[in-house]
């Protein structure tokens, strides 16, 4: 993996999550610091949603989502690598798929970005983008845990846990087949994640750890022989916290 496209991949992902944690440092650890003292950095690092609007909230969304869920589907990009080697496959595919994934990625930030705003505004959420309502966390929680027994997620990890077979099944030789195979995995992958990813809100967006935390078990929960062991625990674990959470803010 030490190709041109790949470097570009890793480079892409360590990038991300170096941008995550200048995000996360503490305003006043920005202002004692002349590493971040440009402008630039001061107003990328401004992340409360009074301060940042829905452009920066998105920016911070855009970034999570590229750092989180581009690791997720090393498994799926290692394929479509031996589909270059057997030539079926391109250097030039290989960057379109990944857009093409993280185009998906891009409207989910968008759309939490603005949930964000909504929840912020309503009182429910901090500064930090963390639920400050134990309803809103007990629905967060156990909504993520209730859809790990569904259908749906199930149907998406499937593919996910068999990427050759989903690249047999979808490979069509047209000159966008790459876009849509990553539009295609992108979809697939959102409807693996998409609930644990909003649980942010629960374990604050900007969370350094819990991100870390929700990265790995996202990794995990997509590799065939391990997956299969987690998706149902988790759900339930989720579950169990949610009522208990409910019931201490009740």
């Amino acid at each position: 993996m030490s190709a041109p496209h790949w470097l570009a991949l890793f480079g892409l992902i360590l990038v991300g999550w170096g941008l995550l944690y200048a995000m996360a440092l503490p305003q006043d650890a920005l202002e004692m610091s002349r590493i971040y003292g440009a402008e630039f950095w001061r107003a990328l690092c401004a992340v409360a949603p009074d301060k940042a609007g829905f452009i920066g909230l998105f920016a911070m969304w855009a970034v999570m989502a590229a750092a989180m869920m581009a690791p997720t589907a090393l498994p799926a990009f290692a394929t479509y690598d031996d589909l270059i080697v057997s030539g079926a496959g391109s250097r030039r595919g290989f960057a379109e798929l990944v857009a093409g994934y993280l185009v998906v990625w891009l409207g989910f930030a968008a759309i939490a970005a603005a949930g964000q705003l909504v929840l912020f505004r309503a009182g429910l959420l901090s500064p930090l983008g963390q639920s400050i309502s134990p309803w809103l966390t007990g629905a967060l929680l156990i909504g993520a845990g209730m859809y790990q027994f569904s259908t749906l997620k199930d149907a998406c990890l499937s593919k996910c846990r068999q990427p050759m077979t989903f690249f047999m099944q979808h490979w069509r030789e047209t000159r966008w087949n790459d876009v849509t195979l990553g539009l295609r995995l992108g979809a697939i992958c959102l409807g693996c994640c998409w609930a644990l990813m909003l649980l942010g809100f629960v374990g604050g967006v900007m969370n350094l750890a819990f991100m870390g935390l929700a990265t790995l078990i996202m990794i995990f929960e997509k590799l065939p022989d391990l997956g299969r062991y987690l998706t149902r625990p988790l759900g339930w674990a989720l579950i169990a916290g949610g009522v208990l959470v409910l019931v201490q803010g009740g």
